[in-house]
């Protein structure tokens, strides 16, 4: 099943994918589920039988060029783990420790398919990371690695852009604030429940700029998995329905190429991840 937020006459609403592609608003189609999907995944497994059924049985909205938003709304927690590829660690040079490196970005990153990203003008070296997020659907407190995966919503592209030059060259390496800039977290297009992917240790993750391929890796190269840091985090802080995790970046970042490749105005980037669609994202100055 393919959830999504879109953009209506009457605000945020949460639909599901047909097959054919067309959108089922599910509150529209069954008053019970709320126009919101952090609010559906907070229903627990009634809300998602109940949004199978829309989109099995839903009446299409009209028309076929709908604005995604974000597919989860507003989540209390974006969480980021750095340094999650042995390919990516590889070409950075960087020793990787025993326990994952985790950092947070603030909710006002947060974009959807299409929408712009804004190239502050505090930064000359905003760079690409192409990622797997895992959004969580029920609240997990130290749970163990066995049961790690029953806490999964399901999995959308994300794209954790990151201003090198405030994360490694400000004081103290500023990593919360390069990787902070408003508009610096799209995801999307679908939030895609597990159902549909056979296999989250093993797709292909891709990056694209104006449609040259520079990531291109595989989850099976994460050094801590999926089910390992759904762990490891609920042992810190309790993860609730809408959660996300963005679990990290393969080689090809434009930081480690020489010469370096960093984002401009007027660039597209794409970001893919096998089964899950791709998500699209044009380049802008940001306004002042």
């Amino acid at each position: 099943m393919r959830l999504l937020t879109y953009k209506s006459s009457k605000g945020a609403r949460a639909g599901v994918l047909q097959p054919d592609n067309q959108i089922v608003d599910l509150h529209d189609h069954n008053a019970q589920l709320p126009p919101s999907i952090k609010a559906i995944l907070e229903m627990g497994d009634k809300g998602l039988q109940l949004a199978r059924d829309a989109a099995q049985n839903g009446k299409p909205i009209a028309g076929d060029d709908h604005k995604l938003l974000p597919p989860v709304m507003a989540p209390q927690k974006i969480i980021c783990v750095g340094l999650n590829y042995a390919d990516h660690a590889a070409e950075t040079g960087a020793v990787v420790g025993e326990e994952p490196i985790i950092f947070c970005k603030f909710p006002t990153t947060l974009r959807g398919h299409k929408d712009s990203i804004e190239i502050p003008p505090e930064s000359q070296q905003v760079d690409y990371e192409a990622e797997l997020v895992v959004v969580i659907g029920r609240r997990a407190r130290r749970v163990t690695q066995a049961q790690a995966m029953e806490f999964v919503a399901g999995y959308t592209c994300g794209h954790d852009v990151s201003a090198r030059d405030w994360q490694k060259h400000k004081p103290g390496k500023q990593w919360l604030l390069g990787k902070s800039f408003d508009s610096f977290a799209p995801v999307g297009p679908h939030l895609v429940t597990p159902d549909e992917i056979k296999d989250p240790g093993n797709l292909q993750v891709q990056f694209r700029l104006n449609g040259d391929l520079l990531q291109d890796s595989n989850t099976n190269q994460l050094i801590f998995s999926l089910e390992y840091l759904i762990s490891y985090l609920s042992q810190i802080c309790t993860l609730l329905p809408g959660d996300m995790i963005f679990t990290g970046t393969p080689p090809g970042v434009g930081v480690a190429r020489n010469p370096p490749i960093f984002l401009q105005p007027g660039d597209i980037a794409e970001v893919s991840v096998e089964g899950l669609g791709a998500l699209l994202n044009p380049i802008v100055a940001a306004q002042t």
